[in-house]
């Protein structure tokens, strides 16, 4: 009996020893990368979608209710025109006759991007090129679908679709750091979070845009290198800059404006809406009136948002609605606004926790839709024949996510809510929805689902990932909840490692980004650091490690007091939150209380740096990747939402990573890349300086002309392997 017992102890010894090791090659090279549905479109006719096949050759079209290919709307092997070898994107024209082909695309900044795009007229099969003029930006068909207008060197130039595609160009007075037309300049398209700023009217007689005047803005330069992967022989032998417009905090800002141009009679008219000298004009749209389009204003401290309604002719606006809240408006209230023929709905945390509140079209509220103490993350739409709003919601708890309805009649019900995250993409009649799920230890699924929610069809399960996982023997995340010295009750979760011995004492790695609204803690397949499936904290765990990520005060889903509290006051409690994490952690009996490591990316790197010298010394070592380091060296419109201007806050900015150096306890790492358009590397220079001066060792490593997101070529392998190598010289004994 004894040597039976015996024998199976070394059998599951053996088999768990015999688990297959995750590499960073592997995760860089997407071997655990899920499979998704491309560049989804639902159709004009409520009862289709069209989606890019996976070798990027065709676009198909599919029903919602079956999942069935029911057609090919475009294929490069046999179309007539142009050759395309492959499709990076598309866009369909509102009478759904023709399509926009993107490709060749090149990216500018985190959402901006040229590409050579080609009308294709699906009837005859024929591509033709947008222009001759060389690549375009961000173009838009006009309602009726028989023009085209797109942003080239900062004008706007229209294609005529009727007349033999003739294009003319709308404005002449666009020019590199100075004036950009229907785009964003780099602060608004970053941190407002859209790359377009023009719309036609609802006939397609107007087309009206947002102008940029960033004249008095001033310029930071990034240093080029030649380089490889790829080279830039320009620096082959003297070194090169990229200089462009970025206002840091408390600096001005571009002049924005609105702008209307008459196709017939070629007349351009400024918009005439009221406008703060520094404010913003952070969206442009239209409705379904000719005689207006919708342009949102904000405040430079972002409090306060007002939607007016323009007639581009007479100029003349009128206020629709106004939105004011404490401390600051956030993006997702911006981003969630729809219009309409018959409502408008928005998003609204002004009772703390998000709702979603309905207004007619003249903007007299008629209702809102409360979750009670749980925040609606997204609107879908309302269906205008019902009164039905589709939405989002952390109804359960932050880190989950359901796909509801609200009827008109007030009823809540719930159309997709497996414990994990549940998303949708509606058909345009919302009779029909795609929906993706996953949690925490389970890649996506993705299934078509009707309007009462019941499954119709599978279209992903991810099978073949679950199968190249399947050897790896991943120990589960297990999510976790603590209460802080200061009473304050935090959410994580935790990865132990493979052949876990309560017994034993182990190294702690901790991973956060801890910036504001941000959520690390979902049960979410993407949760982790390099998403994935956690692969890269499944590897540190693999390796020895107990991997653990909290999210502290100002996070997200938890109402806006909680994510608010940070206000003016960036990265203290989010430093003191990863401080109590680790002491939390170290009265765990499985926990080597003096090996624990931290580390992050951008505002993680930060938050990393804060927490290192809080000066409480609970940490071995840390990594920071692309920190900033003082938020006076960073851009406008993300600081001072948050921190309003240093003249305003100096108790605020002067509380940073810079000037808590001489107070920083634990090895460090810092890694940037030097062409970073984002956080700049002056951060990590003068922050490195500043430890030189205190007296303290660190590393540092930099990355030739490497953005924000330091890849390219060999870049991220080697990136991560610093990474790890340094936990390991660190925490390991």
């Amino acid at each position: 009996m004894m040597k039976k017992l015996l024998f199976l102890f070394l059998l599951v010894a053996s088999s768990a020893s015999a688990a297959e090791q995750i590499t960073i090659k592997d995760i860089n090279d997407g071997k655990f990368a899920e499979e998704r549905m491309a560049a989804v479109r639902p159709l004009a006719d409520g009862e289709s979608y069209a989606q890019i096949s996976n070798d990027g050759r065709q676009i198909v079209k599919c029903s919602f209710k079956t999942g069935k290919q029911t057609g090919v709307l475009f294929d490069a092997s046999t179309v007539r025109g142009a050759k395309i070898d492959h499709v990076d994107g598309y866009i369909m024209s509102p009478d759904g006759k023709r399509m926009l082909i993107q490709t060749q695309t090149k990216p500018i900044y985190r959402r901006s991007f040229t590409a050579v795009y080609y009308i294709y007229l699906i009837e005859n099969n024929k591509v033709e090129p947008l222009s001759d003029g060389g690549p375009q930006q961000t173009p838009i068909f006009s309602p009726d679908g028989n023009q085209i207008a797109f942003v080239r060197d900062n004008n706007i130039h229209l294609v005529k679709l009727l007349y033999d595609n003739s294009e003319s160009q709308v404005t002449k007075d666009g020019l590199f750091n100075h004036i950009i037309n229907g785009i964003p300049d780099w602060v608004n398209e970053e941190e407002f979070e859209f790359n377009t700023a023009m719309t036609f009217n609802a006939d397609g007689t107007m087309i009206c845009w947002l102008k940029y005047d960033e004249t008095n803005v001033k310029q930071y330069s990034l240093q080029m290198f030649r380089g490889m992967e790829p080279q830039q022989e320009q620096y082959a032998v003297y070194p090169g800059t990229y200089t462009y417009k970025y206002p840091k905090a408390g600096e001005e800002n571009a002049k924005v404006s609105a702008w209307s141009y008459d196709i017939k009679s070629h007349q351009t008219r400024q918009l005439d809406i009221p406008l703060d000298a520094d404010g913003y004009m952070p969206r442009i749209t239209t409705t379904n009136d000719p005689a207006k389009v919708v342009v949102y204003t904000m405040n430079r401290h972002q409090d306060q948002l007002c939607i007016y309604t323009v007639n581009p002719r007479s100029t003349v606006s009128q206020l629709l609605m106004k939105e004011q809240v404490d401390k600051y408006i956030t993006n997702e209230v911006l981003e969630s606004v729809r219009f309409t023929d018959k409502h408008i709905i928005m998003l609204s945390d002004r009772d703390n926790y998000k709702r979603a509140y309905v207004y007619s079209p003249a903007g007299a509220l008629q209702r809102n839709v409360d979750m009670g103490q749980h925040d609606i993350s997204r609107l879908y739409g309302i269906d205008d024949a019902t009164g039905d709003v589709f939405f989002q919601a952390a109804g359960k708890n932050p880190m989950n996510r359901e796909v509801c309805v609200s009827r008109a009649n007030g009823k809540v019900e719930t159309l997709a809510g497996d414990d994990g995250i549940n998303s949708a993409i509606f058909s345009q009649n919302f009779n029909y929805f795609i929906h993706t799920w996953s949690d925490i230890n389970t890649p996506s699924t993705i299934t078509l689902r009707n309007r009462q929610g019941k499954s119709l069809a599978t279209m992903v399960d991810n099978s073949q990932l679950r199968q190249t996982l399947s050897p790896y023997q991943l120990p589960k995340k297990e999510f976790f909840q603590f209460t802080t010295s200061e009473g304050v009750v935090l959410n994580g979760w935790m990865i132990k490692p493979a052949n876990f011995n309560a017994s034993k004492r182990y190294p702690v790695v901790m991973h956060q980004y801890s910036g504001p609204g941000n959520q690390q803690v979902l049960n979410s397949w993407t949760a982790g650091a390099v998403a994935r499936g956690a692969m890269f904290c499944e590897l540190m765990a693999q390796q020895g490690y107990v991997v653990v990520c909290v999210d502290g005060r100002g996070t997200g889903g938890r109402g806006a007091d909680f994510e608010k509290c940070t206000y003016l006051k960036l990265g203290q409690l989010e430093a003191r939150d990863q401080v109590e994490t680790a002491l939390w952690l170290g009265k765990q009996s499985f926990v080597d209380k003096d090996r624990i490591g931290i580390w992050g990316w951008s505002y993680g790197g930060y938050c990393t740096l804060m927490s290192m010298s809080e000066g409480r010394q609970v940490f071995a070592c840390g990594v920071a990747i692309a920190p900033p380091t003082s938020y006076r060296w960073y851009d406008t419109v993300y600081t001072e939402r948050y921190m309003r201007t240093p003249k305003e806050n100096p108790q605020g900015y002067n509380d940073n990573a810079l000037t808590r150096a001489g107070k920083l306890s634990g090895a460090l790492l810092i890694c940037h890349g030097i062409a970073d358009d984002n956080v700049h590397i002056q951060n990590s220079m003068e922050y490195s300086e500043a430890l030189v001066q205190a007296d303290k060792d660190f590393r540092q490593l930099f990355y030739t002309n490497r953005n924000h997101s330091i890849y390219g070529g060999n870049t991220r392998y080697h990136l991560f392997r610093q990474v790890l190598n340094f936990f390991n010289d660190n925490l390991k004994k």
